[in-house]
């Protein structure tokens, strides 16, 4: 049992956990941009200062961009948590960023949940989780909305062939599982750790829709800062295309990159394969785009995980309930 360990004994593999997730997340960040298969680092730095992306203005806006990216984030967080309770803009921006570092190699940020739980008392946790899967849920939400009209206009701009019937179908069988599913599990006794699915329908109704409201609205303007990031760095690199015709594409890309299950350390890889294949169709180079998608990683993930490695280093296990 943990709780016969000695307390230095647990201490120790506590600081050993901690250092597993920096140096996991220091190693698979080194290992991207060292060893990416689908670009390397020589061709990119090159193709950096053949574009004078290095420019001041240019990297100032950039990280701008994505300092406002992260500080809606970490709002969104300090705004949820209030439900149960108060915690300051620091400590969110710990948690947020902390949860970050956590998640970098685990299959779709899993680890961003437990992270942030294990900063709260244990009675506060599956709550915690909850948040955390609502404060995601919204984002991909924007996400799904924005991809959805933006993949429809492609289809249709392009003239990209689509089995209609057979999508619609299997759309409608998807569905259909969904609804049997929620309805037999809401008349069964089915429990997730303890909160069964009338339980969760209690927890979210029980949020003020005004909190729901402004989560969907940050959900919105973080969307859209780093569509808009995207289309700033096509321009940075002399894409002549035109804002509408961008998006198109890059909502296109979000949402097909969202589906796809993927470790967050190979984000880049995911959606460089989407990005490649769809800005195809208006004529933009594989290199041009390999590059804007490695700087959309590295500026919204990598960077922030190496500042989030501070606060994994610094953190200190809830020793009282809250």
């Amino acid at each position: 049992m943990l709780y016969n360990i000695p307390y230095k004994t647990k201490q120790f593999f506590f600081v050993l956990i901690k250092l597993s997730i920096v140096v996991g997340a220091f190693y698979f960040i080194y290992n991207k941009l060292i060893e990416n298969e689908q670009l390397r680092l020589s061709d990119f730095l090159s193709f950096l200062k053949e574009n004078d992306t290095f420019s001041t203005k240019n990297i100032l806006f950039l990280i701008i961009l994505s300092v406002f990216n992260w500080f809606f984030e970490i709002l969104k967080w300090k705004t949820l948590v209030k439900t149960i309770k108060a915690i300051s803009f620091k400590e969110a921006l710990e948690q947020s960023l902390g949860g970050l570092t956590a998640s970098l190699i685990t299959p779709n940020r899993i680890g961003d949940y437990g992270a942030k739980a294990i900063y709260y008392s244990t009675s506060h946790r599956k709550r915690i989780v909850l948040l955390n899967l609502l404060g995601n849920m919204s984002q991909m939400t924007t996400t799904t909305i924005f991809g959805v009209i933006g993949l429809i206009v492609f289809i249709n701009k392009y003239q990209i062939e689509v089995d209609y019937f057979k999508f619609a179908k299997f759309g409608t069988i998807i569905i259909l599982l969904g609804v049997f599913a929620f309805f037999g599990a809401k008349q069964s006794k089915f429990n997730i750790k303890g909160y069964s699915v009338s339980k969760l329908m209690e927890f979210i109704k029980k949020i003020p829709i005004r909190i729901h409201l402004f989560n969907l609205s940050l959900s919105l303007i973080r969307y859209l800062i780093f569509s808009f990031q995207f289309y700033y760095l096509l321009m940075i690199f002399g894409v002549e295309v035109d804002y509408v015709k961008a998006m198109v594409v890059i909502t296109s890309m979000y949402l097909l990159a969202s589906i796809i299950p993927s470790i967050t350390i190979f984000d880049v890889v995911v959606k460089g394969s989407v990005a490649v294949f769809l800005f195809g169709f208006v004529q933009v180079n594989e290199l041009t785009i390999l590059s804007i998608t490695t700087l959309m990683w590295l500026l919204n993930f990598a960077i922030p995980s190496i500042f989030g490695s501070y606060f994994v280093l610094n953190f200190k296990l809830p020793t009282h309930k809250e």
